[in-house]
């Protein structure tokens, strides 16, 4: 059975630094996974993503320069560190994981978490 599990949101100010966490069970090593946002009224968008080895790495505009997507393997984790937050910044991010080619699009993702709340107050 395959579980994604996030942790690590919170209130920041803005300016500051938050680091995601998700945790993966059941899952096969090859998916690639991402993280999504979604804040009220708004449709869920792409932030980050990362290859099943974290040799390659994808972006939205927003988060290139200051957030970083990671993954370890060996502990089934996937890290998304988020730095100069922004009031913008705020939604629920959720963890997604899928099998297939698809990157930036939440149709292209089977398998999802329950989201993290971050709150960036300026």
């Amino acid at each position: 059975q395959v579980q994604l599990v996030e942790s690590g949101g919170g209130l920041v100010q803005a300016g500051g630094s938050l680091r995601l966490s998700c945790a993966a069970t059941g899952l096969p090593r090859y998916y690639t996974m991402g993280w999504f946002r979604q804040a009220p009224g708004k449709e869920r968008e792409f932030v980050a993503a990362t290859t099943w080895n974290g040799g390659t790495t994808y972006y939205a505009d927003s988060a290139q320069g200051r957030f970083t997507i990671s993954r370890d393997n060996a502990k089934n984790m996937v890290y998304l560190q988020m730095n100069s937050l922004k009031p913008e910044d705020t939604a629920n991010y959720y963890c997604a994981a899928t099998g297939g080619s698809g990157r930036y699009s939440p149709k292209a993702y089977d398998y999802w978490g329950q989201g993290t709340q971050v709150t960036v107050s300026s």
